[in-house]
């Protein structure tokens, strides 16, 4: 091996070291069949709620933010996934990682998000609940059984509506 073969070896295994932290870094502390975390949030209504609460339906356990664009783009998916099978045992819990309390009221009400849990995370991807789920990058969605298994990771709309579907019907 000449000394150039050695150098661009050390080069390629420095680059695959890094880009394994990143990933490492940014995938989400559980997946899917696993057993979802518990945990507590007040809603922006005041009230409070346990994932645990809602146990018995399927759940989209949604990480997002007024200020992020794909998030904003993915809300009239889910607003439609919502309409047609909340009534089949669907819900939606979304965890806004924001900082401005305003700006988030607002696209609530602007993305007609009408599912009732919203919660609030004023931290910077520092809060209680995204440092369990450990979210680095928002949109993140968590598809969960009425069993608290999880069933998929940051799945597209499109295949969730598929995946629901299937489970609850047309």
């Amino acid at each position: 091996m000449n000394k150039k073969s050695i150098q661009y070896g050390l080069l390629a295994l420095i680059c695959a070291a890094i880009a394994f932290g990143v990933w490492k870094y940014r995938t989400p502390s559980v997946g899917a069949g696993d057993p979802v975390p518990d945990f507590q949030v007040t809603t922006m209504d005041g009230a409070s709620i346990k994932l645990s609460d809602l146990r018995g339906k399927y759940v989209l356990l949604h990480f997002w933010g007024s200020w992020c664009g794909p998030c904003r783009k993915e809300s009239p998916h889910l607003v439609e996934l919502y309409r047609k099978y909340h009534e089949k045992g669907f819900e939606i819990l979304s965890v806004a990682i924001d900082v401005n309390t305003r700006a988030w009221q607002t696209a609530i009400i602007n993305d007609r998000m009408a599912w009732p849990y919203h919660a609030m995370e004023p931290y910077d991807f520092g809060g209680p609940v995204s440092k369990q789920f450990n979210i680095k990058s928002i949109p993140a969605t968590f598809l969960i059984n009425p069993q608290g298994v999880i069933m998929g990771v940051n799945l597209i709309p499109e295949y969730l509506d598929k995946m629901l579907a299937e489970k609850l019907g047309k």
